[in-house]
């Protein structure tokens, strides 16, 4: 089979290998990959490393849908034919995630764990859950990270709920997931992102958009809530960009800390934040139960995600390039 791999840290290091196809061992199953779904930080470890212990040869990625072909010894959860999609944090079953306040519980795919850009992985079956039967290879691929984590924030945290008002910042697969799933749950959406995407945020059912890059637009958004401000804010900069989310958040609402995309280190004034009473929700993803409440939703709802470009796994540069120009939704290799 052909796998994805690196020696050491940088993109010019990736390359496209012939290796034995993986036999699945005691407990683990043997998957086909279908597809494979990108996010910003498969491109950050494979540049970077971003600060992980990777073990060499070291394969990137994360999300995967594909079937189930072999079982190994005790695997019970499935069955050969399954069609089947990747858990991002696999020893993240339920509850609190696993870890201790002095080590961060950062073992994910495609980082601590093997990563799943290859034509075949075995991997405990624990680590899997069942494709949604309304979605596609490619499209039930984007769920394990980038969906999850939407409905990690805004149904599972945030608990969102019908009347509400949901501030969805940018149009990347995060952002889209947020702006159907606070849909879903009757929730009313502004999006705020670059005037180019603002259109097709509209098309997709956002009640409100904002250019993000108005001077004006914390003041702009008070104006839509009639200065009431949103219930729930997907956070996605980071930075000091946390200062002007806790501007435009109602008082008791929630902010919900996904991304970074303007530094880890976030900073806000103290007082807005206390006198209003504001939650700040740490997102890292979700657990497998999240993720499999996620696929009901999907197929009780028809929900359907938004795929920028379909790419072949060979492909793999020519995707990466484009997560760096920054898609309107998912990246997706097909194999």
């Amino acid at each position: 089979m052909r796998r994805w791999e690196m020696d050491g840290i940088g993109r010019n290091l990736l390359e496209l290998r012939d290796v034995a196809t993986p036999e699945p061992a005691r407990g683990e199953v043997l998957v086909r990959v279908a597809a494979v779904a990108l996010n910003h930080r498969d491109k950050m470890v494979t540049e970077n490393g971003r600060g992980l212990q990777l073990a060499y040869p070291f394969t990137p990625g994360s999300d995967l849908a594909g079937s189930v072909v072999a079982l190994g010894d005790g695997a019970q959860r499935f069955t050969i034919g399954d069609r089947v999609i990747s858990n991002f944090v696999p020893d993240w079953l339920d509850g609190v995630r696993p870890g201790d306040a002095r080590t961060l519980p950062y073992r994910t795919l495609g980082g601590h764990h093997p990563g799943v850009l290859a034509e075949y992985v075995a991997f405990p079956e624990d680590w899997f859950v069942r494709a949604p039967a309304t979605l596609s290879d490619v499209e039930a691929a984007t769920l394990p990270c980038s969906g999850v984590t939407a409905w990690f924030a805004l149904a599972e945290r945030g608990r969102v709920r019908a009347g509400e008002t949901v501030l969805v910042e940018g149009t990347g697969g995060v952002a889209l997931f947020a702006l159907a799933i606070a849909r879903i749950h009757g929730a009313q959406v502004i999006v705020s992102a670059s005037a180019g995407n603002l259109a097709r945020a509209r098309e997709l059912g956002a009640d409100h958009v904002v250019d993000r890059r108005r001077d004006d637009w914390v003041d702009a958004v008070l104006k839509l809530t009639g200065d009431r401000g949103v219930d729930h804010v997907l956070e996605i900069v980071g930075g000091s960009h946390l200062a002007e989310a806790v501007q435009v958040t109602a008082i008791g609402g929630q902010i919900h800390q996904i991304g970074a995309l303007e530094g880890f280190e976030i900073s806000t004034p103290v007082m807005p934040l206390m006198l209003k009473g504001i939650t700040i929700h740490g997102i890292g993803t979700g657990h497998r139960r999240a993720l499999e409440d996620l696929v009901r939703a999907v197929d009780a709802t028809q929900l359907k995600p938004v795929i920028d470009t379909r790419y072949r796994f060979e492909d793999l540069q020519a995707a990466l390039d484009h997560l760096d120009r920054g898609p309107f939704g998912k990246v997706v290799l097909e194999i």
